[in-house]
C-alpha cells in the first residue's frame, strides 16, 4: 500500500513538472527554457538540476534543441551524473554529434553504461572510429562486448536495432524455474515480454509469453509450453522489413538470431516505432527533395549543398520544358493570351500528378501496391485522371472565356487540361512503378519525372490544340 502511494505522489509530482515544461498544445515554454538558460550562464549546478534531473528523456531531448549550441554540453556537464543520456537519442543526429565532440570520451563512457546496449549503440555510432574504439575500450569487457556485435551489423539492419539484453531459459526448465529466476535476479531487462527457450549451444528453440508463463502451474515443463514456431528476426535482415513484420502480425517483442539461428538479442515495439518514424521521415524527405540525413539544425552551408544536386536536376528538367514552349514562339507572338494561360495548365498538371505519386510512393513503400494489383490502381487512377480533367476544363474553360472574351479560348484549354490531367494520373502511377521494378527508389526519383511530363505535356498539348483551332502558324 505504501508503494502504491509513493508511487502515485511520483506520478503526481511528473505531471506538474511536464505542465511547467509544456503549455497545452505541447509545447516547450519559452519561460521554463529562460530558466534553465539563467542557470547554465550562472554555471549553478544545482539549479540546473532542480529543473531538469526529473524530465523525461524525450522532454530533456527537447530541451537540449530548444538550447543554443553552445549551451548543450554545458549543460550536459552542469548536469553531471543526472544526466540521463537516453535523451541524446532523441535528438537530432547533429545534435547529437555536436554535444559528444564536446564530451570526454570518459563522460561518454560512463553515460552509456546506464543504457540499455540499443540505445548506448544507437549514440556510438555517430561517433568517428577512432573515439567509439576510445570510448569502447574504458566499458567493463561484458558491457563492451555486446556493444562491439552491435556495431558489426549493417547500419539498417535489425542487429544494428536490437538490445542484447533477454532471459533465455534451457528447455528443461520449469515454469516455476523460470518465475524464481524472475524473482531472484537482479540483472534483468529492464523491460521485457517473453522468455526465450535455447538449447547448450544457444540456438533458439522457441518462445514463452510472460501471461502465458504466469497462467501455468509451475511443474510444467517450459519444452511444452514454448511456442516453437515464434516469429524470428534474423540479425542482417533490413529493419523496414522488420518493421513490416511487426505491423502485419502485431508483434510486441521478436527475437533476433544470426545465421546459426542462435539467438544474439530482441527487438521490441519502441524499437520498432522508431524504425517506422525514420523510414516514414526518409520517404517524405525523398518527396520533397531532400536527403533523408538533413536535419533542422544543420548549418546553412550543409543545407544548401545537400540540396544543390537535386534543385541542379530540376533546373535541367524545367529547361526541357520550356522548351517545348520555344516550339510555339510564333503561336505565343500572335496570341499573348496563350502565354498567360499556359502555365495553369502545366501547374494544374503538375499538383494533380504529385498527389498520384505520393499515394503510389507510399503504397510501394507499405507493399499495399504490387503486382497483383497495379492494373487495377493504373484504371482507378486513369478514371480519377479523366473526371478531374473533365470537372476543371469546364471550370478553367467558363474562366479562360470571362478574362479574354475570346469564346473558342475556353474549348482549347479545356481540352488541354483534360489530356493534361490523364496524363498526370498516368506519370504519377506509372513512373514509380517502373522505377521500382528498376529496383531504384521511387522516394528519390519519382519528382523530376512526373512534373517533366506533366509540364511538357501541358505545354505541349494546350499550344497545339490553340494552334489548330485558331488557324495560327
Amino acid at each position: 500500500m505504501l508503494e502504491l502511494k509513493d508511487q502515485s505522489v511520483a506520478d503526481a509530482a511528473q505531471e506538474i513538472r511536464e505542465e511547467e515544461f509544456r503549455d497545452e498544445d505541447g509545447a516547450i515554454r519559452p519561460e521554463f527554457v529562460e530558466k534553465v538558460v539563467d542557470g547554465i550562464e550562472r554555471r549553478d549546478a544545482e539549479a540546473v538540476r532542480a529543473l531538469a534531473a526529473d524530465l523525461h528523456e524525450s522532454d530533456t531531448g527537447a530541451l537540449i534543441e530548444a538550447l543554443d549550441p553552445d549551451m548543450r554540453p554545458r549543460f550536459v556537464a552542469l548536469m553531471g551524473r543526472e544526466f540521463d543520456f537516453t535523451a541524446l537519442t532523441e535528438v537530432d543526429d547533429t545534435v547529437r554529434e555536436e554535444i559528444l565532440e564536446d564530451l570526454p570520451s570518459t563522460t561518454v563512457a560512463e553515460g552509456v553504461r546506464d543504457l540499455d546496449s540499443d540505445d548506448a549503440a544507437y549514440i556510438l555510432e555517430d561517433l568517428p572510429r577512432e573515439e567509439q574504439v576510445e570510448v569502447l575500450r574504458k566499458l567493463p569487457a561484458d558491457e563492451r562486448v555486446p556493444l562491439e556485435k552491435i556495431l558489426l551489423y549493417p547500419e539498417e539492419s535489425a542487429g544494428r536495432r536490437m538490445q542484447t539484453e533477454f532471459i533465455a531459459s534451457p528447455p528443461s526448465w520449469t515454469v516455476g524455474d523460470a518465475i524464481d529466476h524472475l524473482r531472484e535476479t537482479e540483472d534483468l531487462p529492464d523491460r521485457f515480454f517473453e522468455l526465450y527457450v535455447v538449447d547448450e549451444g544457444g540456438k533458439l528453440l522457441g518462445a514463452v509469453a510472460l501471461d502465458k508463463l504466469l497462467r501455468t502451474k509451475r511443474p510444467v515443463p517450459l519444452s511444452e509450453l514454448m511456442d516453437p514456431d515464434r516469429r524470428r528476426v534474423w540479425a542482417t535482415e533490413d529493419r523496414e522489413e522488420v518493421a513490416r513484420m511487426f505491423e502485419r502480425y502485431n508483434l510486441v517483442a521478436a527475437p533476433v538470431v544470426d545465421d546459426d539461428e542462435r539467438l544474439v538479442g530482441v527487438l521490441t515495439f519502441d524499437d520498432i516505432v522508431d524504425v517506422i518514424e525514420e523510414e516514414a521521415d526518409e520517404d517524405i524527405k525523398a518527396l520533397g527533395g531532400v536527403t533523408a540525413s538533413e536535419e533542422l539544425s544543420d548549418s546553412v552551408w550543409t543545407t544548401a549543398k545537400s540540396r544543390f544536386s537535386w534543385l541542379s536536376v530540376n533546373l535541367a528538367t524545367a529547361f526541357l520544358a520550356s522548351s517545348v514552349l520555344g516550339l510555339f514562339e510564333g503561336q505565343l507572338e500572335k496570341m499573348v493570351a496563350l502565354a498567360v494561360l499556359a502555365p495553369i495548365v502545366a501547374s494544374q498538371g503538375g499538383n494533380a500528378t504529385t498527389q498520384t505519386m505520393t499515394v503510389a510512393v507510399r503504397a510501394l513503400a507499405t507493399q499495399e501496391l504490387t503486382d497483383a494489383n497495379a492494373w487495377r490502381v493504373i484504371v482507378r487512377e486513369l478514371l480519377v485522371g479523366v473526371v478531374n480533367g473533365l470537372a476543371f476544363a469546364v471550370i478553367t474553360g467558363v474562366a479562360a472565356v470571362a478574362w479574354f472574351q475570346i469564346p473558342g479560348l475556353g474549348i482549347v484549354i479545356g481540352l488541354a487540361m483534360i489530356c493534361n490531367l490523364i496524363a498526370a494520373a498516368l506519370g504519377g502511377i506509372l513512373i514509380p512503378l517502373g522505377l521500382h521494378r528498376m529496383r531504384v527508389d521511387p522516394a528519390v526519383a519519382s519528382s523530376p519525372f512526373v512534373t517533366t511530363v506533366t509540364d511538357v505535356v501541358g505545354f505541349f498539348a494546350f499550344l497545339t490544340i490553340a494552334t489548330l483551332w485558331f488557324g495560327l502558324k
